[in-house]
């Protein structure tokens, strides 16, 4: 095979699409936090806006998922197991799919967060948001590790990575148990349907963190086999 031909291969690499498609993922979750901010003021047509800015990012993000999956090589020379890489994109795909159902059960029931507890719930939504953030650093850095042979300096920065993330969703757990009890602590004065809710949405926002963590090992799996 000559050089170009080589080379053609190595340029349909899906590593650029995969790290595009993590981006718009998080862009995605973060827009959770406008979306809150606009709940929390009641004003509930600013957050119709911000929910629809987040599903035409989720849309872009399927789209960007679609490609990668009917364009991933089947040749000799692809960088990292096709199977791994499916699996890692239907991973990230999951975090925008959830930041949009947030959005929407929230927009559809227009559930505000009590007050006592917004604060507390903002820093526990934001610190979940964060692991998605790693997660997308973490895959930035395999373009620059698949130049090196996956090995050396810029593999031990995505170990790094991972574990940071690991970190940050074990936090998230600590957070959500005591976000749960100071729910716990005035559910007495709320409607119970809008409390069942509140405790769903405390669990639903912790699953962008489980996500992310899932991502992370997907991630570790595939560099593993590579």
């Amino acid at each position: 095979m000559s050089i170009n031909s080589i080379l053609g291969v190595f340029a349909k690499s899906p590593i650029k699409p995969l790290q595009e498609h993590i981006r718009k993922v998080h862009e995605c979750a973060e827009h959770l936090v406008p979306f809150f901010e606009a709940a929390f003021a009641d004003d509930w047509n600013k957050a119709a806006g911000i929910r629809a800015e987040l599903s035409q990012m989720e849309r872009t993000a399927d789209k960007l998922k679609r490609e990668l999956r009917t364009s991933l090589p089947k040749g000799l020379f692809m960088p990292v197991d096709r199977t791994d890489m499916l699996s890692l994109v239907t991973e990230q795909d999951k975090i925008a799919n959830t930041a949009k159902d947030i959005s929407g059960r929230i927009l559809g029931r227009k559930l505000l967060i009590p007050v006592p507890i917004q604060q507390e719930f903002l820093e526990y939504l934001k610190r979940c948001i964060e692991t998605s953030g790693y997660a997308a650093k973490a895959i930035d850095e395999l373009d620059e590790l698949l130049e090196t042979g996956f090995q050396g300096r810029e593999l031990q920065i995505i170990d790094n990575l991972i574990n940071e993330l690991d970190t940050i969703e074990d936090s998230t757990d600590v957070m959500q148990i005591s976000l749960r009890h100071s729910l716990h602590g005035i559910e007495h004065d709320l409607n119970p349907v809008d409390v069942v809710f509140l405790y769903n949405v405390i669990d639903w926002v912790g699953d962008l963190a489980d996500l992310a963590e899932r991502v992370g090992d997907k991630l570790e799996l595939m560099l593993a086999r590579s």
